[in-house]
């Protein structure tokens, strides 16, 4: 019962390492509040995990709906001591394509917005809203999902990888903002992790990305979950503006 009498906001929470984040957390103790775009999925969740939890329908890229969420969530639990920004896109392309001299392909502007509106943008407009609160009692935890591409890099995901070492340098900068405050923020960087998304991709393609790292497997989203739940927990009290990679060691492996 690590986060017993905890409040913890998740976003993206119907799916993936989000899912796996809510019920981890419950089992812990948490009141979970968790937001998606998807209503049926978040539904279906918040009747396993039970009615003392909470979900809302919200995108993240609309600050009024955020805040609206954060300040029912508040008003509802009395205190905010957790908010895990999971909510994510992915709009893979090519940067630039050019054959015999002429470019025939590129990443759209459309494509690259749209991931920045949700996986930086989002995380923006969610701590901002939560961040007052956070400063009020003089406590909580921030936890921003970034990615080992954000690090390293990844052919393809340009827009991708811009958001997430974006979030990394929000992380390092709102850490020494709020620490004063007793707020402690984080980043985790998951590398290929077995979400619904990933499973979907072809037999051999996922097989090929198991060969990869040292550990010979891809992670699970209750792994990612388990480590939010270390970082959120009083274990982890004097951890802050860390980026932790959870990724079986994929880059000494490649």
């Amino acid at each position: 019962m690590r986060l017993n009498q905890k409040v913890a906001l998740v976003t993206g929470g119907a799916a993936g390492i989000g899912k796996a984040t809510v019920k981890r957390f419950v089992e812990e103790g948490a009141k979970v509040a968790f937001c998606d775009v998807n209503k049926e999925q978040g539904l279906a969740l918040l009747d396993e995990v039970g009615s003392e939890h909470d979900f809302q329908t919200v995108n993240v890229i609309d600050r009024d709906a955020v805040q609206g969420w954060v300040d029912s969530i508040a008003k509802k639990y009395d205190q905010v001591d957790i908010l895990v920004n999971n909510a994510g896109i992915l709009r893979d392309g090519v940067f630039v394509k050019v054959k015999d001299g002429e470019l025939v392909k590129q990443m759209s502007e459309d494509s690259f917005d749209s991931v920045v509106a949700v996986n930086l943008k989002g995380v923006f407009n969610c701590t901002q809203a939560i961040a007052p609160y956070m400063i009020k009692q003089n406590n909580g935890v921030i936890l921003n999902a970034s990615s080992i591409v954000g690090l390293d890099g990844n052919f393809g995901q340009t827009n991708y990888i811009a958001t997430k070492a974006g979030v990394i340098g929000m992380t390092k900068v709102w850490a020494r903002e709020l620490g004063r405050s007793n707020i402690r923020v984080n980043a985790v960087a998951p590398g290929m992790i077995l979400t619904e998304m990933v499973l979907s991709m072809p037999k051999d393609v996922l097989e090929s990305f198991k060969k990869r790292p040292p550990l010979k497997r891809l992670g699970t989203p209750e792994e990612v979950a388990n480590l939010y739940l270390f970082l959120a927990s009083d274990e982890a009290s004097y951890i802050s503006g860390e980026v932790i990679r959870i990724d079986g060691g994929l880059v000494i492996g490649t």
